[in-house]
């Protein structure tokens, strides 16, 4: 308990870590002050008129659903128009669709939080992500290349519960802070959307979704801190594990891209950590597979395929467990000296 609680007084006080959530606090505040100089609180009129809209068109969904399935009964009416049916009515049933009009839909300069509360999240999660793997990295990678790991096994002389306890202390700081950090973010959204914005329609289903959202991204970020403090340790440096992150995106990421679209692999977004970022957070991502279709001219191919949150968090937990033993293994048998 001591030498966590010697750990996390070392975090605290490490400038680094202080000017991370300096940048994390100010980045916050430049997105409220832009949100809320774009804002306005809707009137009377403009509520209504969007209401109108959003009741129209949801109107005009439900009677094209109608006609196609006039259509499929025989009857005159359902020509009328003659605009496109699909074959299946499925595809135009309101009841199917992710959501429907609604009045946020149709306001114009005004923050509506439901509508867009996920695309804040994605930004909150992406700058906790960057934070944790460079606080990670730093944490760790400072002690080594500055010999503060070795003053600190002869205090504590166990190589693999000193390491151990660090990156414990290291994602429990994290976590804490991502917490507050996501409260307190989301709070001042709802507030500016009640001061100078548009709540929006929120029910169970809504929350739950954000909630599953957070979720996933904060153990994204848990398991990006883990990395960085990995890459660093295997790599004795924070100038390691940026150097690594920063390779793979330029040769596999980008470079990799190029020659499997050049040599038409098949399904070549499986192969990149990216896409398995994106399956993880989004839930499930569509991506094209031009090579399914090389063959066919005149009829229908689907050149699409579905990545899915679980193989996406076997890769992204496989990824880090493989990094993390290699750097306890590395940890347990180098010299520090």
């Amino acid at each position: 308990m001591n030498l966590i609680r010697a750990e996390a007084q070392r975090l605290a006080a490490r400038r680094f870590v202080q000017l991370m959530v300096l940048l994390l606090l100010l980045a916050f505040a430049v997105t409220a002050a832009t949100t809320l100089a774009g804002s306005h609180t809707p009137t009377s009129a403009e509520l209504a008129t969007a209401q109108q809209q959003a009741t129209a068109e949801r109107r005009d969904m439900e009677r094209e659903h109608d006609r196609c399935l006039a259509r499929d009964r025989g009857e005159a009416w359902a020509h009328e128009g003659n605009l496109y049916l699909p074959p299946d009515c499925s595809e135009l049933d309101p009841a199917q669709r992710d959501r429907l009009p609604v009045t946020a839909d149709y306001l114009t300069g005004v923050f509506t939080f439901t509508q867009q509360a996920e695309s804040l999240l994605f930004f909150l999660v992406a700058f906790l992500l960057m934070f944790g793997f460079l606080v990670g990295a730093s944490y760790i990678g400072a002690d080594l290349n500055s010999g503060g790991v070795v003053n600190l096994l002869l205090w504590r002389p166990r190589r693999l519960t000193v390491l151990g306890a660090k990156l414990g202390t290291l994602l429990g700081a994290v976590l804490v802070l991502s917490v507050l950090a996501s409260v307190a973010y989301l709070v001042t959204f709802w507030v500016i959307a009640h001061v100078a914005g548009y709540p929006g329609p929120t029910d169970a289903a809504f929350w739950a979704a954000l909630a599953q959202l957070w979720g996933r991204g904060i153990g994204l970020v848990l398991l990006g801190t883990a990395v960085g403090f990995a890459l660093a340790t295997i790599g004795r440096h924070t100038a390691a594990a940026l150097g690594a992150v920063v390779a793979y995106l330029v040769v596999w990421e980008l470079g990799g891209r190029i020659v499997l679209q050049i040599l038409e692999v098949a399904r070549p977004d499986q192969l990149l950590l990216s896409s398995y970022v994106a399956a993880w957070i989004a839930k499930q991502v569509r991506f094209y597979d031009n090579s399914r279709c090389t063959d066919v001219y005149y009829s229908y191919c689907d050149s699409t395929y579905l990545l899915t949150w679980q193989p996406a968090l076997g890769v992204l937990l496989l990824l880090t467990a493989g990094l993390t033993a290699v750097a306890f293994a590395l940890f347990r048998r180098r010299d520090l000296s």
